[in-house]
């Protein structure tokens, strides 16, 4: 198939494609006119990529994944560098929850101390007037 259709059957666009191959994730075979050839096995490690990106992996990232099904595996994850991939990528996502859950704390800390103190409406002068005005709270 030529990369317009490999990119309509996988979901992509034709320059993802020829990015991939810059790449070194996708290599295309050339016909005697130049066009780009590929075939179900470039099939399946475009959609390996893409499947990956979706769930947060990188591009370089995913190339342990390619490298297991070139390699003649079912799955992208068969090999131990994938599995590491997903170790390391999983443990990058914890770091993060972990701070996320550290800056919540600390939010719902200043939330709970400020309701704590019964706010009253902000007043602010008029600039013209010299008159305090009310917020409006919405």
């Amino acid at each position: 198939m030529r990369i317009g259709e490999l990119a309509r059957r996988a979901g992509t666009t034709t320059r993802a494609l020829r990015f991939y191959e810059s790449q070194g994730l996708l290599t295309a075979r050339r016909s005697t006119n130049g066009y780009r050839e590929y075939d179900d096995a470039d099939f399946r490690l475009v959609n390996e990529i893409l499947t990956l990106q979706a769930v947060g992996l990188s591009l370089d990232d995913t190339r342990p994944f390619v490298d297991c099904l070139r390699a003649g595996h079912e799955a992208g994850d068969s090999c131990a560098d994938s599995i590491e991939v997903y170790q390391r990528k999983l443990a990058e996502v914890d770091a993060c929850l972990d701070r996320l859950n550290s800056v919540r704390a600390g939010l719902l800390t200043k939330l709970a101390a400020a309701v704590a103190r019964q706010p009253e409406p902000c007043r602010v002068v008029d600039r013209n007037t010299g008159e305090p005005n009310a917020i409006e709270e919405s």
